[in-house]
């Protein structure tokens, strides 16, 4: 068959296939509606379905939210005409927002699902202008209609206003099932076949696809999971990938069904996998090009890079399991492109790794994944952001952690990363929110409203403040309903010091960080007050202190556990009972001088949840 022919095949082929995804903010019911497809198409069995069946970690049905994106392929009839639908189901939250911009720069429409009773939240809002940005078709959809108290009207009013146009807005109910079959139908009719390239460009003939995700499999080494948008590719062909450099042969090829569904080819305009046989997981790059060795192609564009927002440092609680941890690390990487790491070294802790992490949500999965999945026993730093330290030399040290701060007397000045802060209300908790933000060191932007009732409060904000317990206290004081979303923006020059947290005299550097000089008072007070709380009692009496460089800010104690040294006595003298009392004290104090005091593990990550 001629080029042409071939190439006039590929494109007659696509004109059934539809790539797309559903997005919408946490908990409006993008799993459940998946599920409805999945049904509707008869994907899968009814005797095999359960709840968020895409979802597949245990994690993921214990929290019924999405973290990780999933690809499927569906087929669906219509008109006696039978199409290829590629749907790939994406997270809400905000610290997964990576996972969205990987999944939209594969598709060519997506399902913005608005929940009823909640309206248009910060996620939505985001979503929405990242699929703006992509140039995709956006079918709105508003979901749970069936539930008594629903304000449909009022959603599709916000909407209408987001989308500035009248465009049909479908109402359904995901859990019942009622209007799901006209979403399809709409996708179908309005998002466009994969013809050509997405990114207008010619390939001709020649195989070319991007890896927007990616696995493991012991036997069949890394499985990238890709969007062809180019030729084909069949199982024993040579690969080679643009970033990494590197070169394997194919092992398998197949499609998402949703479970892996092996096949003889994947072709131009499809959603699929390829198994590349490559046992280092650091080859396959989400982002990176797939070519056909010896046939070179341009690298395409369209993804965001991941930018850690939040660091932390892991180490492995016995000392010996770091190269497990290193091993669990590269494992969980292939799973979650976000996720990064470097190898670091401390006097007290011995060998670990400082992960970067798009925000604390995502190192709570991480560190849940790494005890799960690896059965590995971890020790936490308090996560802090990344700084930068401007030197009297002129020399700007990068500074992910507060046991990395240089000596006071060298710093010029310190720059904190800030972020630009959006939160969706309803316009009755206005007040309280503008009050809490005033609590922060925050620079008041804007004010929007999205129809009468919904207001968008934008700030600049340091990261540092919004990072830890921030959105617990916005979803208080509005009662649940307002969200929030942000985006890097510039470093700016903060007054800022390194607070230490001492047991029993000791430092422990997990527990230290880089706070505001004006608030170093109160957050030492409250971190010494927790750790009072969950640090088990001790044979002594053990300090608790904040301190700034050799100066104690806060303190408390926790008590001496008490022995009851005299219970065995039945009477007799009272001086025996005076004596073995008076050595039970000198035992104490004794062990106060010397004694050491061992944290557990979960005083770390209690302190990390707080």
């Amino acid at each position: 068959m001629s080029g042409g022919a071939l190439r006039r095949k590929h494109i007659s082929h696509m004109e059934n296939i539809r790539n797309f995804v559903i997005i919408a903010h946490i908990d409006h019911g993008k799993s459940t509606l998946a599920d409805r497809f999945l049904e509707l198409t008869g994907t899968v069995e009814k005797r095999q379905m359960q709840e968020q069946y895409l979802d597949q970690m245990e994690l993921e049905r214990e929290r019924g939210i999405t973290i990780k994106l999933q690809p499927v392929r569906m087929s669906y009839s219509l008109h006696t005409t039978n199409y290829q639908l590629n749907l790939i189901d994406t997270p809400g939250h905000v610290d997964f927002s990576y996972e969205v911009s990987r999944s939209l720069a594969a598709v060519e429409g997506a399902v913005l699902l608005v929940d009823a009773t909640k309206g248009i939240q910060a996620q939505t809002l985001a979503n929405f202008n990242f699929a703006r940005e992509q140039g995709l078709v956006i079918i709105p959809v508003i979901n749970k209609v069936d539930l008594p108290n629903a304000r449909v009207s009022e959603v599709e009013e916000e909407i209408k206003n987001l989308l500035n146009s009248e465009a049909k807005i479908f109402k359904i109910s995901a859990k019942t099932g009622e209007g799901v079959a006209d979403i399809l139908e709409e996708v179908i009719r309005l998002v466009p076949p994969p013809s050509g390239n997405k990114y207008q460009e010619d390939t001709g003939d020649r195989f070319r696809a991007v890896i927007f995700d990616s696995d493991f499999d012991s036997y069949k080494g890394v499985i990238a999971f890709v969007r062809v948008f180019g030729g084909r590719l069949k199982a024993g062909q040579q690969i080679s990938f643009s970033a990494a450099k590197a070169r394997s042969s194919v092992v398998e090829v197949g499609y998402f069904m949703p479970l892996l569904t092996k096949a003889d080819s994947i072709e131009a305009g499809q959603i699929g996998y390829i198994a590349t046989g490559l046992k280092d997981p650091a080859t396959v790059r989400v982002g990176d090009t797939v070519g056909i060795w010896n046939e070179p192609v341009e690298a395409l564009p369209g993804y965001k890079e991941p930018r850690p927002m939040v660091f932390a440092s892991f180490y492995p609680e016995a000392g010996d399991d770091y190269d497990s941890l290193k091993d669990a690390l590269s494992k969980v990487k292939l799973t979650d492109a976000s996720l990064s790491y470097e190898p670091e070294s401390s006097p007290g802790l011995g060998r670990g790794f400082r992960l970067g992490f798009l925000g604390m949500l995502h190192i709570e999965i991480v560190s849940e994944r790494l005890h799960r999945e690896h059965k590995l026993g971890l020790i936490i730093s308090t996560p802090s952001v990344e700084y930068h330290v401007v030197q009297k030399n002129g020399k700007v040290a990068v500074i992910r952690s507060a046991s990395a701060m240089p000596d006071p007397s060298y710093i010029e000045k310190i720059e904190e990363p800030m972020v630009l802060l959006e939160i969706l209300s309803p316009a009755s908790y206005l007040g309280s929110l503008m009050n809490l933000l005033a609590e922060l060191r925050s620079q008041y932007l804007d004010t929007d409203y999205i129809g009468k009732e919904i207001v968008v409060l934008k700030y600049k904000v340091p990261l540092a403040e919004i990072v830890t317990d921030f959105y617990d206290k916005l979803k208080s004081i509005s009662s649940g309903y307002a969200s929030m979303s942000y985006e890097p923006s510039e470093y700016q020059h903060s007054d800022l010091v390194r607070l230490d947290i001492l047991v029993a005299g000791d430092p422990v550097e997990p527990f230290a960080k880089i706070v505001p000089r004006e608030k170093a008072h109160n957050e030492g007070k409250n971190i010494v007050e927790r750790l009072k709380k969950v640090i088990p009692p001790q044979l002594f009496v053990v300090a608790l202190q904040a301190a700034i460089g050799g100066k104690i800010i806060a303190r408390e104690s926790i008590s001496a556990k008490r022995k009851d040294v005299t219970g065995y006595l039945y009477g007799g003298d009272i001086t025996r009972k005076k004596k073995l009392l008076e050595k039970q004290k000198r035992g104490k104090k004794k062990m106060k001088e010397i004694g050491k005091v061992n944290i557990p593990q979960k005083v770390f990550l209690e302190m990390l949840k707080r």
